[in-house]
């Protein structure tokens, strides 16, 4: 049971005795003790186990016991032992946060079984607990784009070296991946960061329009321009101009595009003198531009004359050891957005997000933490395969989110057994059973 601790406390020394004999024998590690307050010693915030303690007992009973638990940490998981008269009793610890209780007498492994659920509760709590300490850590770029997975150290680390430079850069990115947020990290961690930030989505300009949008235009510049009218380029004149889906915009507004990043300079529809503009441009596309330029739906000049730097986003399927901190991450902006509170993130639903195959990337995790604050997302979902093998049960999806931790793990302490199971809060044995059942070999992950 890995690191995993029992406090089991009875003032019944047969009764204790042959429990211990039980557990240990299943794997648990357990504390025995009839002193509550020697139990109540090992319980911390951090404390990862579970305590059994029986009701009847001289100094202390299992009610305090409770409450002194619950006063050094309400989430710990507290299974009481009753006897036949004391089930009214434990049916009201139950009320007040009891865990679970059993009435004696019962065979261990009954015992056995409450203790694995409640235990894989507490895990899960304590994850929790390390999951939002590193979010409330996180700042500034970390903040922006969140993960640890070695992709995303980079792209923090290409964002850093390039956000203080005036090269503009195309991004690339599937759908949702986070594009935006990238091209705002450009901004934001640079000199420009007090400037204007203009996003342009080039696929949803209305084409009769799209030229006075980017350029602004004069008063009679056309029929319906009563007054002079300042352009999105123009605007943001001293920023940074963001031109998403740049693939889709018109052959024939490429051409002044083109002209626009090369002069820094634009002229207002309707007259002939040229405003110089101070801009960075950073654009972004879903598809291969090369190809499309291949088609003949995008100006080779263009392309060349924006893919001087490139910034590549990974998606979310290929980084999914970030799943758990960002789905945590994005929950809590769902939280402030809806004010409401945030459901328990159980370990099945966790291990489901890890089986998805995320075509939607970060957009459509986001999507998921909004319904499943409101309580509209229930998990699992039909059509989605696990993120290994083709199980679609409980089992093969655990064992799937397992399986991934314990890669990514491996991947980041470079194939270290020790640093991994340290890191993973387990014991050698464990890791070592862990790759063997997974067929994961250090070699694969070692620099």
């Amino acid at each position: 049971m890995g690191d995993a601790t029992i406090l089991l406390l009875d003032d019944d020394e047969d009764l204790r005795e042959a429990l211990q004999e039980g557990l240990e024998l299943s794997g648990y590690n357990v504390i025995a003790t009839a002193d509550a307050e020697e139990a109540l010693e090992h319980i911390s915030h951090e404390f990862h186990g579970v305590l059994v303690s029986d009701i009847r007992m001289p100094r202390m009973d299992g009610f305090a016991v409770l409450k002194a638990a619950f006063d050094i940490d309400a989430a710990l998981p507290v299974v009481l032992i009753t006897g036949h008269g004391d089930v009214p009793l434990a049916v009201e610890a139950m009320r007040a946060g009891a865990y679970d209780f059993l009435e004696k007498p019962f065979p261990v492994s009954s015992l056995s079984e409450v203790l694995k659920r409640a235990l894989e509760k507490r895990r899960l709590t304590l994850e929790n607990r390390v999951l939002r300490e590193e979010l409330g850590d996180l700042s500034g770029l970390e903040e922006r784009l969140v993960g640890k997975a070695p992709s995303m150290e980079h792209l923090r680390q290409t964002v850093r070296a390039l956000a203080n430079t005036n090269a503009d850069i195309l991004i690339l990115g599937e759908t949702g991946a986070g594009k935006e947020v990238v091209a705002r990290a450009l901004h934001e961690e640079g000199e420009r960061k007090d400037k204007p930030f203009v996003a342009i989505n080039c696929g949803a300009l209305p084409a009769d329009i799209i030229e006075s949008e980017l350029f602004g235009h004069e008063k009679g510049a056309f029929t319906g321009a009563s007054g002079q009218r300042i352009g999105k380029l123009e605007h943001a004149s001293g920023g940074t101009v963001f031109l998403d889906e740049i693939e889709s915009m018109p052959l024939e507004l490429q051409v002044k595009l083109l002209r626009v990043i090369e002069t820094r300079s634009i002229e207002r529809l309707g007259s002939n003198k040229p405003l110089p503009l101070d801009l960075r441009f950073v654009a972004a596309t879903k598809e291969d531009l090369e190809k499309t330029c291949d088609e003949g739906r995008f100006r080779k000049d263009l392309y060349y004359r924006l893919n001087v730097i490139s910034v590549a986003i990974p998606p979310l399927r290929e980084r999914k050891e970030d799943i758990p901190v960002l789905f945590h991450y994005l929950t809590r902006g769902a939280r402030a957005r809806y004010r409401k509170d945030v459901p328990p993130i159980t370990p099945e639903f966790m291990a489901d997000l890890m089986g998805r195959d995320w075509a939607g990337n970060v957009r459509e995790l986001r999507n998921v933490a909004d319904r499943f604050v409101l309580g509209l997302e229930q998990g699992v979902q039909s059509g989605r395969g696990a993120a290994s093998g083709e199980g679609s049960g409980l089992s093969e999806k655990v064992a799937a989110f397992e399986k991934d931790l314990i890669s990514a793990e491996l991947r980041r302490q470079n194939g270290s057994i020790k640093a991994t199971y340290e890191a993973l809060g387990i014991s050698r044995k464990a890791l070592y059973e862990k790759m063997k059942k997974f067929g994961l070999g250090k070699e694969a992950f070692a620099e």
